[in-house]
């Protein structure tokens, strides 16, 4: 993966926000318990599909998830193309330069490909070769007491050139699992509504009609009438623990982290 390009962000004009959540939304059930997102760590994007929406998760890269916020405040996302777009695989934006290569006027950033896993995070699977779970929504794989975020669908991460230490503003987000990836890139967190419209963006490097990032926000940034109500089911809760037995079931001996999502409640 030429992720030595730089990654995905955007986010969204509230608008039409109303509509694409409530189609997203789950109803409650009384033996489910939902816990909203932390709006200083949910970025929103806005692009001419719809929203998409990111929980980002400090836990896993602090530093990372710092600077995504910084350039969303400074608003150096909006306007950016989807330059990088493969089918099956990922989508890139957060260049400046709208090609691979380019960065924002902060310095490169450390890898940080691995993190000390949370006491909170829900443990899935344990097994001889380590365990896997997840951290919020976010899926990981770990051994010992440390984590790596695991390439599953959905998962956002801090594109780079060759160097480990290039990550700059770049971010991307996974069309399908690519788990080849685990330990190279840094992860800082998963899209929880919007996926659908990232599989829809026009493909190619670049594409020949690129899809613009809009906006990219972060939800304690937008006024209390603006900000979307952003759920996720408990974990810590029987229902989830049901949800996740199937799954195991009906991966069996194959069932891996990637098979498994945490649901999400979101309302206008």
């Amino acid at each position: 993966m030429k992720l030595g390009a730089r990654g995905v962000v955007v986010v969204c004009k509230l608008v039409t926000l109303s509509i694409a959540f409530a189609l997203a939304s789950l109803p409650a059930r009384a033996e489910e318990a939902w816990r909203e997102l932390d709006a200083d760590n949910t970025l929103v994007i806005e692009t001419g599909r719809g929203p998409i929406v990111i929980e980002l998760r400090p836990e896993l890269a602090p530093n990372a998830v710092e600077r995504i916020k910084l350039l969303a405040r400074e608003r150096v996302y909006d306007g950016l193309q989807f330059h990088r777009v493969i089918d099956g695989f990922v989508a890139q934006t957060g260049n400046p330069n709208n090609r691979d290569g380019g960065g924002s006027a902060h310095p490169d950033l450390a890898p940080e490909f691995t993190f000390a896993i949370p006491p909170d995070a829900i443990i899935a699977t344990t097994s001889s070769d380590g365990v896997s779970g997840f951290v919020g929504a976010t899926p990981f794989q770990g051994a010992g007491k440390r984590g790596w975020g695991a390439h599953c669908a959905g998962a956002v991460g801090m594109g780079r050139q060759d160097a480990p230490n290039s990550a700059n503003s770049e971010i991307y987000i996974l069309r399908a699992p690519a788990r080849r990836l685990d330990h190279d890139y840094t992860i800082v967190g998963r899209v929880v509504a919007g996926l659908e419209i990232v599989r829809a963006l026009p493909v190619g490097e670049p594409p020949a009609t690129p899809e613009i990032v809009r906006s990219a926000r972060i939800v304690s940034d937008l006024t209390a009438a603006e900000r979307p109500r952003v759920q996720r089911m408990d974990t810590n809760t029987a229902a989830f623990r049901t949800l996740l037995e199937q799954a195991r079931a009906r991966g069996q001996a194959d069932f891996t982290i990637c098979d498994m999502e945490i649901p999400i409640r979101i309302t206008p």
